[in-house]
């Protein structure tokens, strides 16, 4: 019965991918989270961590931690917003870019493996369904 729950399902197949993710990143000094932080700040101009807290769905006092870590990596840099002295604004360095380059084909990889006994078609099409419910798309209010 457990093993036909969504919640079950959901959380096994991320459980995998995490612990995938893990093998694949551990060359880069990042994880899963940090990576995501990476592509999301790559992925617009620089904002506020503020911002970035609430793109990843995170909390501000987790925002915080996880930036402190890619600081001490020096994968990211903060610094005074030029529009707004009093908000920092978070932004890759050069070795962040080299490192997101790297461990997105890594993650990519990682992805390819949890998915590989789904065949190309059914892979794409649970990406297209998962993408949709992450939009808010096959979400009933």
């Amino acid at each position: 019965m457990l093993r036909g729950r969504l919640t079950y399902l959901l959380k096994y197949a991320l459980l995998e991918l995490d612990r995938l993710h893990e093998a694949h990143l551990e060359s880069f000094g990042i994880n899963a989270r940090e990576l995501a932080v990476l592509l999301l700040l790559a992925d617009r101009e620089p904002e506020s961590q503020q911002q970035a807290a609430q793109r990843l769905r995170v909390d501000r006092t987790t925002m915080v931690g996880l930036l402190d870590a890619l600081e001490a990596k020096s994968l990211v840099v903060r610094r005074p917003d030029a529009a707004d002295r009093r908000r920092n604004v978070v932004e890759l360095t050069d070795h962040g870019r080299a490192t997101l380059e790297k461990a997105t084909r890594a993650s990519d990889e990682a992805e390819r493996q949890l998915l590989a006994g789904l065949g190309e078609a059914d892979a794409a099409s649970l990406r297209q369904l998962l993408a949709r419910i992450a939009a808010g798309d096959a979400v009933a209010h």
